[in-house]
């Protein structure tokens, strides 16, 4: 179903806090602790059932680098099509996403 990720993603209010809690904790990409350089980051994205508010599947991906959080939309996105289409099962795919990004 397009569009219901929007209804249940956690305000970001709720992920701001949550990732300056974490950036200050020490889990920073080369010691940047600007918020702005990061998204707060589904470990096992919301469209293939990852818990949308939970801290233990969110956590500050930099944009920065080569694997960084523009890349991983695109991995996220052919996961959830191969899905759908039948062609990945469910746990296969969180998995993927969780044991090797």
């Amino acid at each position: 179903m397009s569009g219901y990720t929007a209804t249940i993603r956690p305000p970001a209010s709720y992920t701001t806090g949550l990732k300056r809690q974490q950036l200050a904790s020490g889990y920073a990409y080369q010691g940047d602790t600007n918020t702005r350089d990061y998204e707060e980051y589904h470990l096992i994205s919301i469209e293939i059932g990852g818990s949308p508010d939970s801290p233990q599947n969110l956590w500050p991906e930099p944009y920065a680098g080569s694997d960084g959080a523009k890349t991983k939309d695109k991995v996220e996105n052919k996961l959830h099509d191969l899905v759908c289409s039948g062609q990945l099962s469910l746990a296969t795919a969180q998995d993927a996403i969780a044991t090797d990004w």
